[in-house]
Formats: C-alpha cells, sequence, structure tokens
C-alpha cells in the first residue's frame, strides 16, 4: 500500500519539477549547436544514447518548431516518471522497448512513422549493455525508408549517475555542445551493418 501510494505521488510531482530543472538546465547554460542546418520535413528517427537523453527535446526543438513526435520509453517506473516528464514538451511516447515487448513496440513506431510522426528512440534503451546498439531502430529506418538522425549531448559541466548507462546530468553555468549528423539512410545496408554504422558515428564524441 505503502509503496503504491510512494509511486502515485510520485507520478504526480516528479514529472513536473522535472520539466522545470530541466529548462533551468537548459537557460542556465550556454548552447553550441554542431549540426546541419535542417534535416529535411520527412519523419524522421532521432537517436541518442540513454544516458544522453534528458536534454534530447531542446536538440528536436531545433528542427522541429512545432512537435510532431513520439519517444519510445520503458514501460517500468522510470520509464512512466520520463514519459510523463516529456509530455511537458509537447512530445507523446510509445511504452515499451525494443528489447521487451519488441514486436508491439516496433509495429507503433512503425505505424507512428507512416503517419508522419518522427521517432526519438535510445538505441542502447532501456537496459543496455550500454553503447550497444539494439535492432529495433535499424528495423523501424528499413520498413518506413526513414532516414536516422544520430544525436550527442555533451555537456562541459555535469553530474554523472552510477546507473548502467551512466546518466548524465549537466550542471548550470557551463556549456551544452548538441551533435548530430546529416539524415542517414539505411536502406542498403544489412542489419550488422547498420548497427555497426549507427555505434561508430555515435562514439565520434565521447564525454
Amino acid at each position: 500500500m505503502a509503496k503504491k501510494l510512494f509511486r502515485a505521488l510520485a507520478l504526480l510531482l516528479v514529472p513536473f519539477v522535472a520539466s522545470i530543472l530541466i529548462r533551468l538546465i537548459y537557460l542556465t547554460n550556454k548552447k553550441k549547436f554542431h549540426v546541419p542546418k535542417t534535416v529535411g520535413d520527412e519523419p524522421t528517427i532521432f537517436a541518442c544514447w540513454h544516458g544522453e537523453l534528458l536534454m534530447l527535446p531542446y536538440l528536436y526543438f531545433y528542427y522541429r518548431k512545432t512537435p510532431h513526435a513520439k519517444v519510445l520509453i520503458s514501460s517500468h517506473f522510470d520509464g512512466m516518471l520520463i514519459s510523463k516528464t516529456i509530455k511537458y514538451f509537447g512530445l507523446d511516447t510509445i511504452s515499451g522497448s525494443t528489447n521487451r515487448n519488441s514486436t508491439r513496440v516496433l509495429i507503433q513506431g512503425i505505424k507512428a512513422l507512416k503517419d508522419g510522426y518522427d521517432i526519438g528512440i535510445t538505441p542502447d534503451g532501456p537496459k543496455g549493455p550500454r553503447h550497444e546498439v539494439a535492432d529495433g531502430v535499424v528495423v523501424m529506418a528499413q520498413k518506413t525508408n526513414s532516414k536516422v538522425v544520430l544525436i550527442r549531448i555533451i555537456p562541459t559541466k555535469y553530474w554523472q549517475l552510477s546507473s548502467w548507462d551512466k546518466f548524465t546530468i549537466p550542471k548550470p553555468f557551463g556549456t551544452l555542445n548538441y551533435y548530430t549528423t546529416a539524415p542517414i539512410d539505411l536502406g542498403d545496408l544489412e542489419l550488422q551493418e547498420a548497427r555497426d554504422l549507427i555505434k561508430t558515428e555515435l562514439q565520434k564524441h565521447e564525454i
């Protein structure tokens, strides 16, 4: 009973507070966008490592002034907190992961892309291994002929948690460095080739 009450209160309070803190972190940092000026208007898959998810909405807003995206989020309790938090930024979610309930999640992601939504995904989420690319991002891209934009978000000052993903929280009064690739077409690649390419591109900038 106590656990259920705690979780209910957390789901009510934590996302609102977290959304304010994310905005404060962004406002109190300098921003540098090392990115292409445009990624086109077609539905696109935006992918970053799980540990750098916190400040992803602002990279998305750099390219899309009106949000129209669904983010793949774990169905666990921590995923529920993240889901409710990013809804304060106008982003919708698909609950699950490409490791667990993978068929259902992939079908929903593919349908969302075909319906005109962008997709946000963490290739190593929701439970790792850290910086290892799962199949889901490749499958969705190839099934829908969608291109993938790979993202790194690297702050100059940060806290790093001891979680599996070494989740990174930028400190105020530093600089947020956003790096993205141009849209990548994975259509002609074999599954392992595509996974290797994604990993190589994401590892070009490291904390």
